[in-house]
């Protein structure tokens, strides 16, 4: 098999195809066939056409919390936090951004008159993270005083629109800083359409972290270390693809955050916990037979996951088709329909 290295996975991409605002219309993006040998131009109002009766779709139900939060030191000195987890009643781990980081032990003064501890870093010692505990729940602070962590790509600062459309029609469990944007574009009238072709659907929760960002910055890609970020498949979830297996229908996995969940289940037997799967091409698939995703960033790690299900060629050649054709890439962007080969 094929040994493959970082640059294999880098395209150019014209910086003007990249969403920086969703559609008018969730329903309103493109949808790129490229469930067949060559790329097929379609609308995602176009979706329930291409599955059949007894298909299942799994969507990731992880609601995406106002994560980004502003504050000083008690120098004066300005900082921002993004919250990665919560830990407990009032402890978090989050991402500082900051000129010098203060010590352990420093309250820290935060938008909104909280405060934030410094405990120490995360995982202990020398992680990447920093361990916190703030002086309210934290989700409720998050509510009142967050900002929708928008991904670095996106370059405005984010607005009432973003609180809304950066959140899919399914978000119920909160706790991700990215949403799954393959569901951002699923609206009622496409979920009744789904229904009526006989197209049934069931959940899983990851939740989302920031390093779903994070580069890949070895070339030998087989040296690169995923983040870790939790999930669950509930039970009905179980029984649904069961009983899809039964009767031969497809899974349609709508996002890589829902592959990941799936596979990690499939592969480990475990329906809950934290998960640091890597996916390239070479990979067995255990559960996904399509996937619905949106464009992703080149040299990424989405990237390799997308050719590892759908063969790398054939994924190379639908993202210079997109290029060609003018689709509108990333978070905010168009999605395409890709088969296990």
């Amino acid at each position: 098999m094929r040994h493959f290295t970082l640059g294999d996975f880098d395209f150019a991409l014209p910086p003007e195809l990249i969403a920086q605002h969703p559609a008018a219309e969730r329903s309103g993006s493109r949808l790129l066939d490229g469930t067949g040998p060559a790329p097929a131009d379609r609308a995602f109002r176009d979706l329930p056409q291409l599955l059949r009766e007894g298909d299942l779709l799994v969507f990731n139900d992880t609601q995406v919390v106002k994560a980004r939060l502003f504050g000083e030191k008690p120098t004066g000195g300005k900082l921002e936090l993004l919250v990665e987890r919560v830990l407990g009643e009032r402890e978090v781990v989050a991402h500082m951004k900051v000129s010098k980081k203060p010590p352990a032990g420093t309250a820290l003064r935060m938008d909104g008159g909280f405060t934030a501890t410094l405990l120490g870093r995360w995982p202990e010692h020398d992680g990447p993270l920093f361990r916190l505990a703030f002086s309210e729940d934290p989700y409720r602070v998050m509510e009142q005083h967050g900002h929708v962590p928008l991904p670095p790509y996106i370059t405005h600062a984010d607005t009432a629109e973003d609180a809304r459309r950066y959140q899919t029609v399914f978000a119920k469990n909160p706790g991700a800083v990215a949403a799954p944007t393959a569901a951002l574009h699923f609206d009622e009238a496409v979920l009744a359409a789904l229904e009526a072709r006989g197209v049934q659907r069931a959940g899983v929760t990851l939740h989302v972290g920031a390093g779903t960002f994070q580069p890949v910055k070895t070339e030998d890609i087989a040296q690169h270390r995923m983040h870790s970020e939790w999930y669950q498949v509930p039970e009905a979830t179980q029984q649904a693809i069961a009983q899809l297996r039964a009767r031969g229908g497809r899974l349609v996995a709508v996002g890589t955050t829902t592959v990941r969940t799936l596979e990690s289940w499939a592969a480990s037997g475990q329906a809950s916990g934290d998960t640091d799967i890597f996916i390239t091409p070479g990979f067995r698939f255990r559960e996904v037979d399509l996937l619905l995703t949106n464009f992703h960033l080149p040299k990424s790690t989405l990237l390799m996951l997308v050719s590892a299900l759908a063969g790398y060629e054939h994924v190379m050649q639908l993202y210079r088709h997109a290029v060609e054709s003018r689709y509108r890439f990333f978070s905010y962007g168009d999605a395409m329909l890709l088969a296990r080969t």
